[in-house]
Formats: C-alpha cells, sequence, structure tokens
C-alpha cells in the first residue's frame, strides 16, 4: 500500500504522458466513427440519388461489416506481431483511402466496395487501440482509458449530424467523403511523432514507468489464434460481442432515418436530436469505466466491478422497448440516448475483459476474435433489419425488443464461461 501511495505521488509530480496517448487514440476513434457514420446520415439521400430499397441499403451495410469481420480478426494477429505504432498506421491510411473512394461510387457495387474497404481499414482501430492501453496503463486504470478513448466514436457520432448535412448543403455528398478524409490524415503525421512503448519514450519519466509497469508481468511474445481459441475466456469476450455490437451498428445506420421518418425531421433539422443521443453516449462511456475502475480501487475484485457494472447497463437499455410509442421528439431522444450511453458504458467493461485475463501477447489476438464475432452479429442484424422494414417501415418495435434483450444476454454468456473472470495461463 505505501508503494502503490509513492508512486502515485511521482506520477503525480512526474506529469501523465499516458493521458496523452488517450486523447491520440480518442481523435483517431473520432474519426473513424465520423467517417463511419456518414452513411447512415446520408441515408435518405443516397437511397433517393442511387435508388436503393431498405434491403439494398442493409446490402451495403453487410458488405461493411463482412470486411470489418475479416480485418478485425486480422488486425488483432497484426497489431500483436508489429505493434500498436506501426498496426494503427496501417489501419488507418486503408480506411482513409476508402472513405474518399465513396465519393466517386456512381452504382450501388461501387458503393459497397468502398464500404468493403472501409471496413477493412476501420477493423484496425480497436485490436489497435487496446493494445495501447493495455500497454501504456494498469489494469484499475485501463476500464477508464478505453472508456475515454471509446468515448470518441460518440463525438464522432455527435459531429457528425452537426456538420456533414451543412457540407452536403454546400457542396454535394460526393464532396463531403472526399474533404472529410483528406483533412484526417492530419492526425497520423501526430501518431506517428507521439506514440512509442513507454519504455522507449524520452518523455515518460521512470516514475511514471513504474505506475504503467506495476502489474504482476505478463508474457509479451505474440501468440496466435491457436492458443487462444479454445480458452472459454475468450469465447465470453467474443460471445459478449456478439450479443451487443449489431445493437450498436442499428443504432449507428438506421436511428437517423428513424428519427427522420418518425418525427418528420429533414437533413439539417435532424442533427440537433441525434447529436443529443449521442452526448448522452459519450457521458456514459466515461462513466462506465469510471464506475467499474472505482469499484476496483475501492477493494473489488475485477470480478465484481465489471460484470456489476454490466449488470447496470443491461437493465438501463430495457426502456428502449417503448421508444416507438413515444410522440415527444425529445423524450425519446432520452430514452434512446439512456440505451446509448448504457451499450457504451457496457463496451467499455467487455472491452477491458481480455487484459483483465490474458498475457498481454494475447490481447489483440482475443479482441480480434470478439471483433469478428460482433460483425457477424452485425451482418444478421443489418439483413433482418432490412426485410423487416421492407415488409413494414413503421415496424421498429421488433427491433428495439432485440435492443432490449441483447445486454442481459451477453452478461450471461460472460457469466457462464468466465465465472470469475480468472487469469489464463498460456
Amino acid at each position: 500500500m505505501e508503494r502503490e501511495q509513492h508512486i502515485q505521488s511521482a506520477v503525480k509530480r512526474a506529469g501523465r504522458y499516458r493521458w496523452g496517448i488517450v486523447a491520440l487514440l480518442f481523435a483517431a476513434t473520432v474519426i473513424n466513427y465520423i467517417d463511419r457514420q456518414m452513411i447512415g446520415v446520408l441515408k435518405p439521400t443516397l437511397m433517393e440519388d442511387l435508388h436503393w430499397s431498405e434491403a439494398d441499403y442493409a446490402s451495403v451495410i453487410v458488405w461493411f461489416q463482412f470486411a470489418y469481420a475479416i480485418g478485425y480478426i486480422g488486425f488483432g494477429k497484426v497489431v500483436d506481431a508489429i505493434g500498436a505504432r506501426l498496426g494503427y498506421a496501417i489501419a488507418f491510411v486503408i480506411w482513409q483511402l476508402a472513405h474518399i473512394a465513396h465519393g466517386g461510387a456512381h452504382t450501388t457495387m461501387q458503393f459497397a466496395l468502398a464500404r468493403f474497404g472501409l471496413g477493412i481499414g476501420e477493423s484496425g482501430n480497436f485490436p489497435a487501440g487496446i493494445k495501447a492501453v493495455t500497454e501504456w496503463f494498469p489494469a484499475k486504470e485501463r476500464a477508464l482509458a478505453i472508456g475515454i478513448f471509446n468515448a470518441g466514436a460518440n463525438i464522432g457520432a455527435v459531429v457528425t449530424p452537426l456538420v456533414v448535412p451543412l457540407m452536403v448543403v454546400a457542396w454535394g455528398w460526393r464532396t463531403a467523403f472526399v474533404v472529410t478524409g483528406a483533412l484526417a490524415f492530419i492526425w497520423l503525421g501526430f501518431w506517428l511523432v507521439m506514440y512509442r512503448s513507454p519504455r522507449e519514450h524520452k518523455k515518460v519519466s521512470g516514475e511514471e514507468l513504474a505506475w504503467i509497469e506495476q502489474d504482476p508481468a505478463d508474457p509479451v511474445t505474440p501468440m496466435g489464434y491457436g492458443a487462444v481459441f479454445t480458452r472459454r475466456e475468450t469465447w465470453a469476450f467474443a460471445l459478449g460481442k456478439f450479443f451487443i455490437d449489431p445493437i450498436w451498428w442499428f443504432f449507428l445506420f438506421w436511428l437517423p432515418g428513424y428519427l427522420l421518418e418518425r418525427y418528420d425531421l429533414n437533413l439539417l433539422t435532424f442533427g440537433l436530436p441525434l447529436a443529443a443521443i449521442y452526448l448522452l453516449s459519450d457521458v456514459g462511456s466515461v462513466a462506465g469505466g469510471w464506475l467499474s475502475s472505482r469499484l476496483m480501487k475501492a477493494g473489488r475484485t475485477a470480478n465484481f466491478a465489471r460484470k456489476m457494472t454490466m449488470f447496470i447497463c443491461a437493465c438501463a437499455v430495457v426502456p428502449i422497448f417503448f421508444a416507438q410509442s413515444i410522440d415527444n421528439v425529445w423524450l425519446a431522444v432520452l430514452v434512446i440516448g439512456l440505451a446509448t450511453a448504457a451499450h457504451q458504458a457496457f463496451s467499455a467493461n467487455l472491452y477491458a475483459l481480455p487484459s483483465d485475463t490474458f498475457p498481454r501477447g494475447a490481447v489483440g489476438s482475443v479482441v480480434g476474435i470478439g471483433g469478428t464475432m460482433g460483425a457477424i452479429g452485425g451482418m444478421v442484424m443489418a439483413k433482418g433489419t432490412g426485410w423487416v422494414l421492407d415488409a413494414n417501415p413503421d415496424n421498429y418495435t421488433v427491433l428495439f425488443a432485440v435492443a432490449a434483450c441483447a445486454y442481459f444476454l451477453a452478461l450471461a454468456a460472460v457469466h457462464l464461461l468466465s465465472p470469475r473472470l480468472d487469469r489464463v495461463q498460456l
């Protein structure tokens, strides 16, 4: 206890460079979600301009998610092999070039191919981000760090409906894709200059390095999928992702159209309600990481802290079942925003499980498997959503019911497969 207090005091004097790394991860995730969500914000415009049905739109989404599934499991291994710095840079370049390519798409297939490239690149964001957090933070701070950089998803989702419609009105949707993609490359320069491992970084003091490395030493040798694939703890994380990721995809790609149609809004007026929903999500992302970290600092086990936080989040999603019956747009925003905030809080804790249960050298591979399962679930959800809405464009009740149940299923899978969140010895 005295040693920990001494280290905390020393870190306060020495600075907190590791939080600068989180700021970089946060900025990249903002960009990631601006690029990802533009198709949702522009859904009415694209469906009219490219003559899509709901099923066509769902198929384009599926192409993205299919690529995301492939890329996620691939980038998990790549990041474990070459490290977060280079792995993140490669992923970033791929997804920005694919994002810019959307501006040149004229057919549904061309658009789907651009989305495929975007999915391949964007799939590297979270494996590399989780790897960086694992490298730069002790276990007790990881959920908070993940919650902060994961909050970038919500900021991206807030910025997109506020800024992109103005760009579309001024320049057209094609130019909007090109401009947002080109500007994003500024981030890459900062990443390559600022990121190194803690031991190699000149701006990390000995005191802060001691804080970062306070946990028992783990093997850092990269471990392949064969070493983790048969572990129950891998599938606790992966099935959790399978159940909850499709709900976030649904929110991201269908909420803009839902708000526009249900409350008679348009491209310029639905931005504020949508932005409010994702601002609430931002609060949830940080609060979820803070709560479990607080419980651990108070002496509770990681098992109790993570699962209790996730249970609270699952309960907070349930009211969305009644969302379609709400006639007031701002009351609907509150209910939906509570659900999206709970998702992000749940997700921050779920993302912490691989580093809680596996050696560092296996984290990227475990996250990769989980991301792939989440993308597969998203493909199923996207196809189902397209069929439901083509049959009845007003029937969101079934979709909201699926959302209300998914988080309890995810938590049950985590608990049944890893009752104590024991460390895996590989």
